[in-house]
């Protein structure tokens, strides 16, 4: 294959677990197919002599009932008296839908006192000449990497904690949702009431506070502000205890300045308990979802 002009793949987790549950869960396609968020399916080919490479079968779904597949091949396995092991493959696609054209890489296993090193290079061609290059660049090369990430750290807990891969993706779109609405519940009220159009309820609510209106736009700002903040600390969990106690502040400040507004219809009790509410479903999802960050992804020095 020729050489990428981009580096190559490289994504590593340590597992405490043992090597049969760590290649049983990676070497079988019915278990692999279930962590990798690469792929949909898996399928291995009959084969005449165990000798022989294992060729494969593997699709994708990207989405609006289309799918991309490809091939694969088993080139060599090479262990060590030490009990490493390395499990060689290539890979490609026919399929002109598929940015990658042909790639390979491999997989290793090294045992460690508590458990084992588990890591993976590889490295494609793109299709479609200089625009493939570029769009590999920009986006499909870093979300490979961070999918490849992401699914190494839900095998862990699997392997580790018995936690099942459809578990984890349901922990996942659980923090996911829970964030990405709080995020949209602190910018709305930061730009659409206080910064768009000065609500005349903004406005009031400041006055029986004893504060210049003013201050409005810098309070707005503030709002967008952690909205923001809570996408761009995505797996940092204690904002979300920063949101749950702002909720409770601004709560009790209405309630002392302006009681009035406690009764009306969508009232900021309401409004304030539903996301202290999602504070603590996102807190107690992220304590168990698959975090891409928590893996390696650049080769030590002397790697080979």
């Amino acid at each position: 294959m020729p050489r990428s002009t981009q580096p190559g793949i490289y994504v590593e987790t340590a597992i405490h677990s043992t090597m049969d549950t760590i290649w049983r869960l990676t070497q079988t396609p019915e278990l692999h197919q279930r962590w990798d968020l690469r792929f949909n399916t898996i399928t291995y080919l009959p084969r005449a002599d165990v000798a022989e490479p294992q060729r494969f079968l593997y699709e994708t779904r990207i989405g609006f009932g289309l799918a991309i597949c490809g091939t694969g091949e088993s080139v060599g396995q090479v262990s060590t008296t030490g009990g490493e092991t390395t499990s060689s493959l290539k890979f490609g696609s026919d399929d002109r839908k598929s940015l990658i054209r042909e790639g390979s890489g491999y997989w290793r296993y090294v045992p460690l006192s508590t458990g084992i090193r588990f890591l993976t290079w590889y490295d494609y061609q793109v299709r479609f000449g200089s625009f493939g290059r570029m769009l590999d660049r920009l986006a499909f090369r870093p979300l490979m990497g961070w999918a490849t990430a992401w699914s190494f750290d839900r095998l862990r807990l699997w392997a580790e904690n018995d936690q099942s891969p459809e578990a984890s993706m349901t922990l996942g779109l659980i923090h996911a949702l829970a964030r990405l609405t709080i995020a949209f519940v602190w910018i709305w009220h930061g730009l659409v009431p206080k910064l768009l159009f000065h609500h005349p309820e903004e406005l009031a609510t400041l006055r029986e506070a004893h504060f210049s209106t003013h201050w409005l736009p810098w309070i707005g700002t503030a709002e967008i502000a952690m909205g923001i903040l809570n996408l761009v600390t995505w797996n940092f969990r204690p904002i979300l205890l920063l949101d749950a106690l702002c909720m409770v502040l601004l709560t009790l400040c209405v309630a002392i300045y302006s009681p009035e507004y406690l009764p009306a219809a969508f009232n900021p009790i309401t409004l304030n308990l539903s996301v202290l509410m999602l504070c603590v479903i996102g807190w107690l999802a992220s304590g168990s979802m698959p975090i891409a960050r928590r893996c390696l992804r650049r080769k030590p020095s002397g790697e080979r």
